[in-house]
């Protein structure tokens, strides 16, 4: 992965007039980008690989620009690739033309696009509790396991114009190829921060309003229940749920009824209602 480093490190390039083209599977820039699909690689690096033209539309216009570009000529009649291309040349930023077979070597084996880009991560600081807004929210995960769950969730934080949201513990990537792909572009959109359970303890004090978790053995309704601004809500992983350390610290625990034989549903959906109750009056048509 040194070829990767040593991009992210050096000083812009003038910008090139035409892409680079890469026909081998064995070229090191093309090794280089498939060894992201890896956790370890992608953590040693800072970089992660986002698909799709719709994707890269939506990082450009909220300010992120690729390390790395990556698109095949035969996708190149839809303008929008074509945008992009041009644009990445103007930019500076390394572009790679590519064939068919190396763009199935490194686009996801379900759907591939015909354009993907090698980004830097992004991780931000938690909010001080002073610099936190009166009618904010944020989104606390604790230990969540399904990268399609964590980008669906990613999803509908920025649907529903949260401030962003906290992976607390050990918890799958936000930057993995499923995560970024299941987030539709919004993981551009939406700050994350990453914090072990003790550290998200001690900045939980200085949260000025309601921490609410969703808990089998809430006592209320969470439909029916007030929530003093600004919220943060806190879920638990897939199956175990919140920790009894996570719960102890819930100014509010909810529930949400069930009329059928479960007694759960699907983390990705029992947050989007939850996050679309609490934030409710502030969405409009």
């Amino acid at each position: 992965m040194r070829d990767l480093r040593r991009h992210r490190t050096r000083e812009k390039p003038a910008a090139p007039s035409q892409a680079k083209p890469i026909s081998s599977l064995q070229n090191d820039r093309v090794k280089a980008i498939r060894a992201l699909e890896m956790r370890k690689v992608r953590r040693e690096t800072g970089l992660f690989v986002a698909e799709g033209a719709s994707v890269l539309i939506s990082a450009r216009e909220m300010g992120w620009r690729p390390e790395t570009l990556v698109f095949e000529p035969g996708g190149a009649g839809v303008a929008a690739v074509k945008s992009l291309v041009a644009e990445a040349l103007r930019d500076g930023v390394e572009v790679l033309e590519v064939t068919p077979a190396v763009l199935a070597k490194l686009a996801s084996k379900e759907n591939p696009q015909a354009v993907l880009g090698v980004f830097q991560q992004r991780w931000v600081d938690a909010p001080a509790g002073t610099a936190v807004g009166e009618t904010d929210l944020w989104l606390v995960i604790e230990e969540v396991r399904d990268p399609g769950n964590l980008g669906t969730i990613i999803r509908t934080v920025d649907a529903v114009g949260a401030r962003g949201m906290i992976l607390v513990g050990n918890c799958c990537d936000p930057y993995s190829r499923e995560c970024v792909r299941a987030t539709m572009g919004s993981a551009f959109a939406v700050p994350v921060v990453r914090m072990t359970r003790e550290a998200f303890l001690s900045w939980r004090a200085d949260w000025p309003g309601d921490v609410v978790g969703l808990h089998l053995s809430g006592p209320e309704d969470f439909r029916l229940a007030q929530y003093r601004e600004p919220v943060l809500v806190v879920m638990g992983s897939e199956g175990p749920g919140l920790s009894d350390e996570l719960t102890a610290v819930c100014s509010k625990r909810v529930k949400i009824p069930m009329a059928g034989r479960l007694d759960s549903l699907n983390l990705a959906v029992a947050t989007a209602l939850t996050l679309y109750q609490i934030r409710g009056r502030y969405l409009s048509m």
